[in-house]
């Protein structure tokens, strides 16, 4: 199962919110490239880039520095927040970045998301982040009155690449993904799930490799040290961390 570590940009920096919230940043660096050097160097095979500005304000933010990590690495890119056009979808997408996050534009377009998914088959992921069972939207900031698992069960038959789902009262916490409600959504449908969100112990990664995901995202852990990327690498693919 692949970990794969997140690399949060606000303000061209690598930062980390708890619960996505603005006012509560850490900043872990003030060069992202270098981050996901390093994290390409631990072993990642896959890298999830958000821009945290381009989330808030609705149009791409940190676009130059996303496409610079693309460069940079041999590993594959994602990229989501504010990807709301099919200008900024066509940008990111030719600019080297494997593939890209559709949010917010994708719960209230529909339609939209459909003609995405068409015109780039294999490269639409959808993001789907719940609090409390409902699905967030505009960074975060409200809540939709759509539940997470129907709202994927409408995106899986547009058959995007993936979906990656985010317990949003998890994010940031350290306190552990929520296992249930993962497996929950993975299991109502047939595409590809990521679960993202909490993850905070080898225990945590162990948890989320017995369910039926791709991957897994993990942020603020690997930043602070609580968890040390080869090792998770090492257990999600059901081998036993060093520490022990």
């Amino acid at each position: 199962m692949l970990v794969i570590p997140a690399v949060d940009l606000k303000g061209g920096k690598c930062v980390r919110l708890v619960q996505g919230d603005k006012a509560r940043e850490t900043v872990f660096s003030d060069d992202p490239v270098s981050m996901a050097l390093r994290w390409q160097e631990q072993g990642a095979k896959y890298l999830h880039v958000v821009d945290l500005d381009g989330a808030f304000e609705g149009m791409p933010k940190n676009l130059d520095i996303a496409l610079r990590i693309a460069k940079a690495v041999k590993i594959p890119v994602e990229l989501g927040g504010g990807l709301r056009t099919e200008h900024a979808v066509r940008q990111a997408l030719s600019g080297g970045l494997d593939r890209i996050i559709l949010g917010t534009k994708a719960l209230s377009s529909p339609h939209w998301l459909q003609e995405m998914c068409g015109k780039f088959p294999g490269r639409i992921v959808v993001g789907i982040d719940a609090r409390d069972g409902m699905v967030a939207v505009e960074g975060w900031v409200s809540v939709s009155k759509t539940s997470a698992i129907e709202f994927a069960q409408q995106v899986a038959k547009m058959k995007p690449r993936a979906i990656i789902f985010t317990d949003i009262s998890k994010d940031g916490m350290m306190a552990g993904p929520n296992v249930e409600s993962t497996r929950g959504l993975a299991e109502a449908v047939d595409v590809p799930v990521i679960a993202s969100g909490g993850v905070s112990s080898l225990d945590h990664v162990r948890a989320l490799s017995q369910l039926p995901l791709e991957g897994m995202i993990i942020g603020k852990a690997l930043y602070t040290g609580a968890i040390a990327l080869p090792d998770a690498v090492r257990v999600a693919d059901g081998g036993k961390d060093s520490s022990k």
